[in-house]
Parts: C-alpha cells; sequence; structure tokens
C-alpha cells in the first residue's frame, strides 16, 4: 500500500509548516487578554455591587 508513506509525507510537511502559527499566536493572546477582562470585571463589580447596597440602605433608611 503506497498511502502510508503519502500519508507520514503529509504529515511532516504539516508539522514544519509555519503559516498557521502566528494565528495560533494570535488566538492565545486574545485568549489571555479575554480571561484578564474578565477577572477584572468581575472584582470591580463585586466592588460596584456592595457600594450599591450600601447607598440603597443610605436611602431606605433615610
Amino acid at each position: 500500500m503506497k498511502m502510508a508513506p503519502r500519508f507520514q509525507m503529509l504529515i511532516k510537511r504539516y508539522m514544519s509548516c509555519e503559516r498557521g502559527s502566528s494565528s495560533l499566536e494570535y488566538g492565545l493572546i486574545m485568549a489571555l487578554v479575554f480571561l484578564v477582562i474578565l477577572v477584572a470585571v468581575t472584582a470591580f463589580s463585586e466592588i460596584g455591587v456592595s457600594k450599591m447596597q450600601t447607598a440603597n440602605e443610605a436611602i431606605t433608611g433615610a
């Protein structure tokens, strides 16, 4: 069967190809940026909720 050497050649060519490397790197950077934004929004939302509850208690207590 001639498929095994041909398949091996395709795998070697695929592994040595670097055309998609930059797009993969950009994807990883975007994922990291997304995680940083998500953590920041989560942290600030907890602070915001706490401030809003304090304001609500001050208003209803007045």
